[in-house]
């Protein structure tokens, strides 16, 4: 089943390989990050930078340049002698002021957390979760940290049980899936689009290694499903979707597919104005793609 993992000799090099995470945020129970009610891990920094982001406050780590510190209405966000700014929780009202005012696609909120940090967290919630998710920002940064919280839970008698999941945009190397497999039970990989030059559009960067995750995983038996992001207009031809159709059945006709129709919800302003996709388009997205496969289709 590993084989094909353990033939990537790509160099991990830079990759932070410790067991502390810079983690944005968690969420006790989801269901909508895998399959069941899970626990999600959200970490700090991602290496595309997508013109549909959700949370683009997680793209890159906090700079300390300071401006979010005299915006804060509660008074919770300050400076220490290093220049470092400093988060209060408890001080903390819970909004959002700092992410908007941030210019640089970060929040001070952000902590370097340890692995028992995170099983602390995760322990009492456990009788109630199928899983955990760690998603991002983009979990296949810190590598090294999502490996040693896998490999602690699969260790712990009370936590075993609970499948490890990552919520990944893909784009990353074969020798971070070899060191991932063996303690990772499945991934949800994002496809943002299969023809290269609107992949660059949409993201910075072209979607070689995405392409070549997919395949990876599906044959290590590690891919949970594949999501497509569809905004009207940009990624939603129909000859477009027939040939990502046909690219994904190549890799598994009985792939599982998630699509996910554009939402502005929490997306920075962009040059090209995104739409949200009516229940006609959703529903003629799903046509085209079951027509390329016996696809597990769901569109949200």
């Amino acid at each position: 089943m590993t084989t094909v993992l353990e033939e990537a000799g790509e160099e991990r090099a830079g990759r932070n390989e410790g067991p502390t995470g810079l983690i944005t945020d968690v969420i006790e129970f989801s269901a909508v990050d895998g399959p069941g009610n899970r626990f999600v891990i959200f970490t700090q920094g991602c290496n595309l930078n997508c013109i549909a982001c959700h949370n683009p406050y997680t793209i890159n780590p906090c700079i300390d340049c300071g401006d979010c510190v005299v915006s804060c209405p509660s008074g919770a966000l300050s400076l220490d002698a290093a220049g470092s700014v400093l988060w209060d929780a408890a001080s903390c009202t819970g909004g959002d002021t700092c992410i908007d005012v941030c210019k640089y696609d970060s929040t001070p909120k952000a902590r370097t957390l340890a692995v028992a940090d995170l099983i602390a967290r995760i322990r009492p919630a456990a009788p109630f979760l199928s899983g955990v998710t760690v998603s991002g920002g983009e979990a296949t940064q810190q590598a090294g940290f999502v490996r040693a919280l896998f490999t602690a839970l699969k260790a712990d008698t009370e936590l075993a049980r609970l499948t490890c999941f990552v919520d990944t945009n893909g784009f990353t190397d074969a020798a971070t899936w070899q060191l991932l497999s063996p303690v990772m039970d499945a991934a949800m990989v994002d496809l943002k689009c299969l023809d290269d030059a609107i992949h660059r559009r949409m993201t910075g960067s072209g979607n070689e290694r995405i392409l070549a995750s997919i395949q990876l995983l599906a044959a290590a038996e590690r891919l949970h499903e594949v999501r497509l992001l569809l905004l009207p207009g940009v990624n939603d031809a129909n000859d477009l979707l027939a040939e990502t159709a046909r690219w994904l059945a190549a890799v598994d006709p009985r792939m599982r597919i998630k699509v996910i129709g554009f939402r502005h919800h929490g997306v920075r302003p962009t040059a090209i104005p995104l739409r949200e996709p009516s229940a006609e388009q959703r529903a003629r997205y799903a046509d085209i793609l079951r027509a390329g496969g016996d696809f597990d289709l769901a569109v949200v």
